[in-house]
């Protein structure tokens, strides 16, 4: 597989790049509007919230990562923690699968703030058409190869954050610094439900994970990366939090809550305002779809390679990579196709933060002493994502119970697809599935 990899390929601020473009794609533009509507008036609080969670839960990925850097990131530290197994497997796949279900959160996105700028319908079937088309658009990119996704990621990450910053400030002088989104319960169950998404808004940064082995220096430089991205990401947040905050009031936030930002900017900023954030939006989902279709199809080609999840190539030509890619793309499409933006959106939290506490519990039962992780952060760790994982399934289970069961028989089908796999094929070469 060294073939397709290259060592030292992507530098440190490529590596901010990449992780500030996935983060601040799915953050901003999909989720601000779904957070206000859980979080009420506190909705900006909730991004600071989101961010202490995942810093306790980045420390984890750090330890690991400066002492086993790896392309396989978060497959690695799960068959490190608890060797081969289901359970490592089943986790590695949840992680991918919530990757991908937020390339759709961001695909429908780009398609709900194109609609926007033509004075489109945002609930047209035009919206999964051209999420669909951007989710090509991904793959065609990253088939051209490493160097243009690299260049491409810094490029768009430095225009995103510049231009987001920009909208904030703007939004926030325009409105001579008042906050309008008050009024709305101030429910502490709703708040603490409403950090799942925020933790969605910063997940990004395991794509720096899962990058490891290509980054310059990585037992130094993984963890940098992942501190940096996080910390320019809790500013960019916040200040679009405010701004939106400050230009609409909170029913208004809600009911526009696809395409908050843009509906924030037409009062703060004027048309021109709102013409430049339905850009930026664009711009921001499909540099981020752009990095997470890379980061996702190398993860699911490294698991491949460990013989942990069954592959099989249907017929198509070229490497493992290849077809992993065509893969994350497919199921990306249907999920787009399929679903909406709140149900991706927690479909995405629930696989994501029960990955994060099977991580946590791995290292702390196993690798604590050896990586030189602290006892209590990592159980800080699981105990603060069980806490938000409950509150936000608790919030679904009364507002659409449909997607909690959604949730939990996916996990179960998961874990069932892998054990049958591995039970089937214990790992040794030639495992090979016709699923």
């Amino acid at each position: 597989m060294a073939d397709t990899y290259k060592k030292n390929s992507i530098t440190l601020t490529g590596a901010v790049a990449m992780g500030t473009g996935v983060m601040i794609a799915a953050g901003i533009f999909a989720l601000t509007g779904q957070i206000a509507e859980l979080a009420g008036p506190l909705f900006p609080l909730s991004f600071v919230v989101g961010a202490i969670v995942t810093a306790f839960s980045a420390y984890t990925y750090i330890k690991m990562s400066n002492a086993f850097p790896s392309a396989g990131g978060i497959g690695m530290i799960l068959t490190k923690a608890y060797g081969p197994v289901t359970v490592a497997a089943g986790a590695s796949l949840l992680m991918a699968l919530s990757m991908v279900i937020n390339e759709s959160l961001v695909a429908r996105t780009f398609g709900t703030y194109t609609l926007r700028a033509f004075g489109g319908d945002p609930d047209s079937v035009l919206v999964p058409v051209l999420g669909v088309g951007l989710i090509v658009f991904a793959y065609l990119v990253n088939v051209s190869g490493n160097r243009s996704v690299g260049l491409l990621s810094i490029v768009m990450a430095v225009l995103k954050v510049g231009g987001i910053a920009l909208f904030g400030t703007a939004g926030l002088w325009a409105s001579g610094f008042s906050f309008e989104a008050t009024g709305g319960d101030l429910g502490a169950g709703g708040f603490v439900a409403s950090v799942a998404l925020s933790i969605l808004a910063f997940k990004g940064f395991t794509t720096i994970t899962n990058s490891g082995a290509e980054i310059t220096d990585p037992n130094r430089n993984v963890g940098r990366a992942i501190v940096w991205s996080i910390a320019i990401c809790v500013v960019v947040y916040l200040l679009v939090a405010f701004a939106v905050g400050s230009s609409l009031p909170l029913d208004r936030i809600v009911a526009a809550k696809d395409y908050a930002l843009a509906e924030a900017a037409r009062p703060a900023l004027g048309q021109t305002g709102f013409y430049l954030t339905v850009a930026l939006a664009l711009v921001a989902t499909a540099s981020g779809l752009i990095a997470s279709v890379f980061a996702v199809s190398r993860m699911l080609a490294m698991l491949t390679d460990m013989k942990m999840i069954p592959h099989s190539h249907f017929g198509m030509p070229g490497t493992i990579k290849d077809h992993t890619l065509v893969y994350t793309v497919v199921i990306a499409g249907f999920l787009t196709v399929f679903f909406d933006l709140s149900r991706i959106a927690s479909l995405g939290a629930f696989f994501y933060l029960v990955m994060d506490i099977i991580i946590h519990f791995g290292v702390f039962r196993h690798l604590r002493e050896e990586i030189g992780a602290k006892s209590w952060v990592l159980l800080t760790a699981i105990a603060l994502d069980a806490v938000v994982l409950a509150a936000f399934a608790g919030m679904k289970w009364q507002s659409d119970p449909i997607i909690v069961v959604i949730g939990m028989i996916g996990m179960a089908l998961v874990f069932l697809f892998i054990r049958v796999f591995l039970a089937r094929n214990p790992v040794r070469e030639g495992a090979q599935d016709h699923h």
